[in-house]
């Protein structure tokens, strides 16, 4: 008796489509035909708009405990007070509903929440029109065309900021004791001034992007400077040690000024190794065009030599050929020699991931195709939205990178007394 009364209760709260379809028909027909009902009704809206009410007013009576006019099941002082009119977005457009209210104000909407005006996953749309980089005046006549709705800068600005919180905790989120591998590179933009509107200011975004011991990447960090220096390099390794990143051990960046000293200050075991890629494109660039692909290939066999001693040979050969005609090329490998051989000490395999900085310009290159509309942003934490945003999108697609688990080994070798067994052991 119990199972079929059960049996009972589920049939009920099961929604009956057969019975919705019927009196839509029945709707319809009355209309005179479905192409005058179509003429009279925008019908997604306007379901949409039925639906909001038919559960607001339900949840309404669940609140109460009473249907409207059911005075003789009232068990409570409260009462219903009227209604409040609503516009609300959403896939289907934009409706007005209204919110019942009642006399004590204890009721809360569950369905469209107060102060919300989007239902859905309309907001997020919103957010990622605005990640992709498009403007506020480009995502309203975006919406209005797609929706036809008219949204407020308001609305798209609301939306937006709803992320700081979750910026901000990413921002200060633990990270792992250990990243084997940590490149560092920068991405420009143009900042609008706080002191004068029309002023703008070009600003470099720095990102830092570590491999973990499971060969998966994670942007640690983002940071907004306008020039760099000492003191800046400083904190930024000293954020990432107080959020529990103890050592690293190789770390590849591109010839920023005083990051290897804030490097060496912070973790001190660290090995440096300047990008290749970018000492390549430095000494090629006062070099005539008509030399210049002898030029590479003479250069090809500094970085390309099995060992650091035959690179050394491969750069005396280079300076006596190219040193009398461009002595700034040659004083550019000189002058940076320990941090660009770094990764002769490494096997084959290692070395092909760390004398390049790719995988971090490769996020650059998505992330710069993604603000080049954006001309100039109106301040810090714009673009600091923008990034985070493309950040979290791209990062869901990464996946352990290829051969790791032979570059892990080798690791394991090499750094052995600074890769605990625990963290070994994930692997």
């Amino acid at each position: 008796m119990e199972d079929s009364n059960a049996e009972a209760k589920e049939e009920v709260a099961t929604f009956d489509a057969k019975a919705f379809e019927a009196a839509l028909k029945a709707q319809v027909k009355a209309a005179g035909g479905t192409a005058a009902f179509y003429q009279k009704h925008d019908v997604i809206k306007e379901l949409a708009k039925v639906t909001f009410q038919a559960l607001l007013d339900a949840e309404m009576e669940e609140h109460l405990g009473y249907e409207k006019n059911d005075r003789d099941r009232k068990e409570t002082t409260n009462a219903r007070n009227g209604r409040g009119k609503k516009r609300v977005r959403g896939d289907f457009g934009e409706v007005e509903i209204e919110t019942p209210r009642d006399r004590e104000g204890s009721y809360a909407p569950q369905l469209i929440k107060k102060r919300e005006r989007s239902v859905g996953k309309f907001s997020d749309k919103v957010v990622s029109l605005y990640a992709r980089g498009l403007t506020t005046r480009e995502i309203e006549e975006h919406l209005k065309e797609m929706y036809d709705i008219e949204v407020s800068p308001q609305f798209i600005t609301r939306a937006t900021e709803l992320l700081q919180t979750e910026i901000t905790e990413w921002q200060n989120r633990p990270l792992d004791p250990v990243y084997p591998i940590v490149y560092v590179d920068g991405l420009f933009v143009s900042v609008r001034s706080g002191n004068n509107a029309g002023a703008v200011t070009k600003k470099c975004i720095y990102i830092v992007l570590g491999v973990s011991v499971d060969g998966v990447q994670d942007v640690l960090g983002l940071w907004v400077q306008e020039s760099e220096g000492a003191r800046f390099w400083l904190k930024v390794f000293n954020d990432l040690k107080a959020r529990g990143l103890q050592d690293i051990l190789i770390l590849c960046g591109d010839g920023l000024k005083s990051l290897p000293d804030a490097v060496e200050t912070v973790y001190p075991k660290t090995d440096i190794q300047l990008c290749v890629v970018h000492q390549i494109r430095s000494a090629t660039k006062f070099v005539s065009y008509k030399d210049r692909r002898a030029f590479c290939g003479d250069m090809r066999l500094i970085y390309t030599a099995p060992t650091v001693e035959a690179a050394e040979l491969a750069l005396e050969d280079f300076d006596k050929k190219w040193g009398s005609r461009y002595p700034m090329s040659i004083a550019s490998w000189r002058n940076n020699w320990s941090r660009l051989t770094t990764f002769f000490k490494y096997p084959v395999e290692l070395r092909k991931i760390v004398y390049t900085t790719n995988a971090i310009e490769s996020l650059n290159a998505r992330l710069r195709k993604n603000t080049s509309n954006r001309k100039v942003f109106p301040h810090d934490d714009a673009v600091i939205k923008i990034l985070f945003l493309n950040v979290r999108n791209f990062s869901t697609k990464w996946t352990k990178r290829q051969g790791w688990d032979i570059v892990m080994n080798q690791l394991s070798m090499m750094f052995g007394e600074r890769l605990a067994q625990e963290v070994i052991g994930n692997v």
